[in-house]
């Protein structure tokens, strides 16, 4: 099947994009290359999905010409493209036109392909608000500009099946982990500094912060597993992440077993928006998907490890 990945050169953008390849699809992935973060990271992804006979488009969503370079037999579109995190460096209007404005082109380029089988929108356990535990029923409570336009863009894919005009479903994800992990995020930056002997700069009480710190693969495991249930997903929501909790402290104290050395703690002031406890509900992806991740907190911190110091 033909398959569009957006945010293709991302962390879990291009873990999911690899995972398809793998499984026979003819894969495209889309990405506008942002600065937001490292670009060298984007690139080392890119080059990896293009050795791997991926194709990479250089595209902004928020233009609203996708028609133009993108072909209309696509079967499945896998939608992560976003602005991402809680990051007081991002305004509200960059939330807003890359979460919601291109995420609306997207559906709009998406109803053009007329054998299109799902639109899977890729969606937060933000959405849910400070504390992130409840099952997809829950009337979500969105505490950052990040979960409030995440779930409005959720709600326009939704829309679209609520009409019939569109298949589509969304998956909320969980506190992802592993290799290609963003720069600023805990565990990449956790092994940067850990790794130069530097401080890590915790926020203050976030060492108490419950987790569903889940890998990247198991994410995979469940965003791909719609596949072929296209009817079973129309129209659902549906949690992604493990079921384990650990604590902001654990994580550290789990990085430092692997490096083998102690990490240095700078506090700095609380963040705005903050969750202080995340843990997936995943009762409807057991049923639906037969989901069930399994890796553990220091696998998974071993492979990131093992990732990061192969690659920087």
């Amino acid at each position: 099947m033909k398959i569009l990945v957006t945010g293709a050169v991302g962390f879990i953008g291009s873990h999911t994009a690899e995972r398809l390849q793998s499984l026979g699809h003819d894969v495209i992935g889309l990405d506008n290359f942002s600065d937001y973060y490292s670009l060298e990271l984007k690139q080392l992804n890119a080059e990896a999905l293009t050795q791997k006979g991926i194709t990479i488009l250089k595209k902004d969503l928020r233009d609203d010409d996708l028609a133009s370079v993108l072909p209309k037999d696509i079967d499945y579109i896998f939608h992560f493209a976003a602005q991402p995190g809680i990051s007081q460096s991002s305004t509200f209007e960059d939330y807003f036109s890359n979460n919601i404005i291109a995420t609306k082109h997207l559906i709009d380029f998406a109803e053009r392909c007329k054998d299109l089988k799902l639109f899977v929108n890729i969606g937060t356990s933000s959405i849910y608000g400070l504390e992130a535990t409840f099952p997809e029923d829950y009337v979500p409570k969105p505490a950052s500009h990040y979960g409030v336009t995440k779930l409005a863009a959720e709600q326009l894919v939704l829309q679209k099946s609520r009409e019939k005009k569109l298949p589509a479903c969304s998956l909320r994800l969980y506190s992802v982990i592993g290799p290609r992990e963003r720069p600023e995020k805990m565990y990449t930056k956790l092994i940067a500094l850990g790794l130069k002997d530097e401080a890590f700069p915790l926020f203050e009480g976030s060492d108490k912060h419950l987790r569903s710190f889940t890998y990247v693969d198991d994410i995979v495991d469940g965003v791909v597993s719609v596949i072929d249930n296209d009817i079973k997903v129309e129209g659902e929501i549906i949690n992604l992440g493990t079921e384990v909790e650990h604590t902001t402290k654990e994580g550290i104290e789990t990085v430092e077993a692997v490096l083998g050395k102690s990490i240095a703690i700078n506090v700095i002031p609380k963040r705005p928006g903050d969750q202080s406890r995340t843990k997936a509900n995943i009762d409807k992806a057991k049923r639906l998907l037969d989901y069930n991740p399994q890796t553990t907190l220091l696998e998974a911190v071993k492979k990131q490890v093992e990732w990061y110091k192969a690659n920087f």
